[in-house]
């Protein structure tokens, strides 16, 4: 828990503070912390076995990246509702079924922002809803491709990464 705290910025997504902490040992120290509500990923699985990826226009990222659907938390909104939402608003699909893959932090020495990350079944298809800043693509591919992707480098995305490594070493892809 802090000790003391000064904000430096606070945007639409993000707030910067610098906070006064104890370490275990004792001492205290200030550390630059960027405070965010989370977020929830989700690796769509067709019936046919292939999953869906997309790039995604990423201008922090340097352009187009891989990665699975995913989105920001809104105030009190619970992760799985968060990977339904961003499922049809940037896939175009509906899931009969959504399972817990597990979470991740995803800059823990300078930022709070947790991601879940969840594994979506039985799709169906339904119109897609961008919000005005998206760009995205979207691909369906064997898992096996995706592997070769993230094998090679191609995914940078750890959401991404992680997902299909945990969605695969339990046996679900």
């Amino acid at each position: 828990m802090a000790t003391n705290k000064r904000d430096i910025f606070q945007g639409r997504i993000v707030s910067l503070g610098i906070e006064e902490h104890a370490l275990p040992d004792g001492r205290v120290a200030d550390f630059e912390i960027v405070r965010h509500p989370g977020g929830a990923a989700v690796l769509p699985l067709l019936a046919d076995g292939r999953i869906v990826l997309i790039r995604q226009y990423r201008p922090a990222g340097g352009g187009m990246v891989w990665e699975i659907p995913a989105g920001r938390l809104e105030p009190g909104e619970p992760p799985s509702d968060c990977v339904a939402r961003e499922l049809q608003e940037e896939v175009g699909y509906r899931a009969g079924q959504i399972e817990k893959l597990g979470e991740m932090l995803t800059a823990v020495g300078f930022c709070d922002e947790v991601v879940h990350l969840f594994l979506a079944r039985e799709l169906s298809p339904v119109p897609r809803e961008l919000e005005p800043d998206e760009y995205i693509e979207v691909r369906p591919m064997p898992v096996a491709e995706a592997l070769q992707m993230l094998a090679a480098g191609a995914i940078p995305d750890g959401k991404t990464q992680l997902a299909l490594l945990l969605a695969r070493q339990r046996g679900l892809l």
